[in-house]
């Protein structure tokens, strides 16, 4: 079982042992006071220190309670690899450096007990080659981008991930594995394909699994059907079951499936996310590929982000839905019975600047760059209307 820990601490409360004394006033009936010269005061005992003290009632714990962040579509196109090489220049930390452009969304990660990304192309060799649509080799260096973000683990199960075969399939886990961030929806091996991947987070096992409804027709290596998690409902429902028996307290599925650019649900999630949401087995169902964002409600009494939008991508400028993306934080919260119901979910759009040869590309928490006095004012018109789009897509509040 793969598991990434963020342990909690937790403080324990001690009571305090009170003694009170009585007094009884004068009774009518009672005997007369001695009137001899011999008489004396009532005894009084003292408390024997070594007496073990009385038991107190238990504290009852606080109910455990995790947040988890989850983000639209890493998509890696020419522009946002230039963009990164241009930052590489400025700070000289290395040659390609995506943490500039991940700056504005980094501390709404850090607020996270758990963050998640959905990582949808594979990775080349840190020299290269690169490519972009609409067969992608990313360069492995936006993983430490990601990584510095806050990002804990990332789901790989996508319509581009065998792009590059199995070897950039391979490669692109091991780049994961070397920066520390687990991974779910690919695997190597058949026994790696079977693990799921059980987070420990905050003391609690957090499960995560990913699926994508197909690879673009591209084939996935007839040995080894196991590499890339295909999008079936019934093996869905048996893998949560699975991963609750290996000691998952929380299951969420995260599903790349829908229509470009639409930003309704598409037939097929609609169906699919209802049969998940039905299973007592899964706990928050959320979505990517429609590249747009998408509604975020409840069905069933779970849930659901049905698609995220991109959180990093060059596509087309005149579908300006592209450059929008939705960040949405779900606390879980303890219930009496000991399973987790996420409380309430927190949304905050994002909106990622064009590419030029001398601007490179950022993704900007909207809310933290419209409340930024050094925020560019002909930047304000398009970061209101993103919001405001992605409040309508989303039918949610948005920060």
């Amino acid at each position: 079982m793969r598991r990434h820990r963020l342990l909690a601490t937790h403080a324990l409360a001690a009571g305090a042992l009170v003694l009170a004394g009585c007094t009884a006033g004068p009774d009518d009936d009672a005997a007369p006071p001695p009137t001899t010269s011999e008489s004396t005061a009532e005894e009084t005992t003292a408390p024997d220190p070594t007496a073990e003290p009385e038991p107190q009632d238990p504290v009852p714990p606080e109910p455990r309670s995790l947040s988890v962040t989850v983000s639209g579509d890493v998509l890696i196109h020419s522009g946002v690899w230039e963009s990164a090489e241009i930052f590489g220049t400025r700070t000289g930390r290395r040659a390609y450096d995506f943490r500039p452009m991940f700056e504005s969304i980094k501390p709404v990660y850090d607020k996270a007990d758990l963050s998640l990304c959905h990582l949808e192309v594979p990775l080349a060799e840190p020299d290269g080659p690169f490519e972009s649509y609409p067969v992608f080799s990313g360069p492995p260096q936006v993983v430490d981008g990601l990584k510095w973000a806050g990002i804990d683990a990332c789901t790989t199960a996508s319509n581009h991930a065998v792009d590059q075969g199995f070897e950039g399939l391979e490669r692109t886990l091991d780049v994961l594995d070397a920066e520390g961030i687990e991974h779910a929806g690919t695997a190597r091996t058949r026994r790696e394909a079977r693990t799921p991947t059980v987070l420990e987070v905050e003391g609690v096992e957090v499960a995560l699994l990913s699926y994508t409804y197909g690879t673009n027709g591209l084939p996935v290596d007839e040995d080894k059907p196991w590499s890339v998690n295909l999008l079936d409902t019934r093996r869905i429902l048996a893998e949560a079951a699975r991963a609750r028996r290996a000691g998952a307290e929380i299951v969420m599925v995260s599903v790349h499936d829908g229509l470009e650019y639409q930003v309704e649900p598409s037939e097929s999630q609609l169906q699919v996310f209802d049969i998940l949401t039905r299973s007592e087995d899964i706990d928050l169902v959320y979505g990517h590929h429609a590249h747009v964002v998408q509604p975020v409600d409840k069905i069933n009494g779970t849930w659901v982000a049905y698609g995220l939008g991109n959180f990093i991508a060059q596509q087309l400028t005149s579908q300006p839905e592209t450059y929008r993306g939705v960040t949405v934080r779900f606390t879980f919260t303890e219930s009496a019975d000991g399973s987790f119901r996420v409380r309430y979910p927190k949304l905050v759009a994002t909106l990622i600047t064009p590419y030029e040869p001398s601007t490179p590309m950022r993704v900007l928490d909207i809310r933290a760059a419209l409340a930024d006095p050094d925020t560019d004012p002909a930047l304000v018109p398009s970061l209101r209307e993103a919001r405001r789009q992605i409040r309508d897509s989303s039918r949610q509040e948005v920060g």
